[in-house]
């Protein structure tokens, strides 16, 4: 389905019926990443899949698209769905949207997960990297994604998910370049959420890949040691909706089913 936003066509899928659960893809990802996981969770639940900014069947609104911009998309979905609660589970930048969108709309949040995602903000390395990034993929933009999908899985499973790592990647070319560039500029601007995180009155959870190349795991399972954060370790890299698919799906399940009561 298609809802226009500022001019643009934003893309998404409404499945299901009950409580609602709002899933948000990661970087040159799209709703298709959801296709394994959304019909175990709508068999109890409306679960509502939405292409983000300059990624999918979604357009771009410029050449940078910040994480409250990413939400505002997704809140004008939620909006013309009429929804007044829903429980939000975001990939990677997804994650990173989820907050934002929480930050607008605290008391319609019931739940937030951090999927492979972080509160974290740039740090200056890695804000070099993005810009370095951005300035290759204007000459050099299939090779480009190709290395960036294939380091976010761990080096066993480049092994033992060839197929399914080249099927990412298949849909991660269908990102534009101005897409991956807008994405990635929205991605520098973003400011430590940590506090916000830890005040936000709902229910928490962060699923790390041990893994994980690009999330700082052990770090954020010290942070939130003491805190009403709760964290599930998973044994491989950044696409667990892949890597470590049956344990995702329990883990998921049951964090919504603790949400339900």
């Amino acid at each position: 389905m298609i809802l226009q936003f500022k001019n643009i066509p934003v893309y998404y899928e409404d499945d299901g019926q009950g409580d609602a659960i709002v899933l948000l893809h990661g970087f040159l990802e799209n709703s298709t990443m959801w296709k394994d996981l959304k019909p175990v969770l709508s068999r109890s639940h409306r679960v509502i899949c939405i292409d983000m900014l300059g990624h999918g069947q979604t357009d771009c609104i410029g050449y940078s698209h910040s994480m409250s911009d990413m939400a505002d998309a997704v809140l004008a979905v939620l909006n013309h769905l009429k929804l007044k609660t829903y429980t939000l589970i975001g990939h990677s930048m997804g994650g990173y949207v989820a907050l934002a969108l929480a930050e607008k709309n605290p008391k319609a949040v019931l739940g937030l997960c951090l999927m492979n995602s972080t509160y974290h903000a740039d740090d200056d390395e890695r804000k070099a990297l993005r810009k370095r990034a951005n300035q290759m993929i204007q000459s050099n933009f299939e090779s480009m994604v190709r290395m960036s999908v294939a380091n976010l899985f761990s080096s066993e499973s480049r092994t033992t998910h060839k197929k399914e790592i080249e099927k990412v990647i298949d849909q991660a070319l269908k990102t534009s370049p101005q897409g991956y560039i807008a994405a990635q500029e929205g991605m520098i601007l973003r400011e430590d959420k940590f506090e916000f995180y830890k005040s936000l009155k709902t229910r928490k959870l962060i699923i790390i890949g041990m893994k994980d190349p690009v999330i700082e795991g052990e770090r954020i399972l010290l942070e939130t040691e003491h805190t009403n954060i709760e964290c599930e370790k998973l044994s491989l890299g950044h696409m667990s909706y892949i890597e470590n698919k049956s344990e995702l799906s329990y883990i998921l399940n049951h964090f919504i089913e603790f949400i339900d009561l």
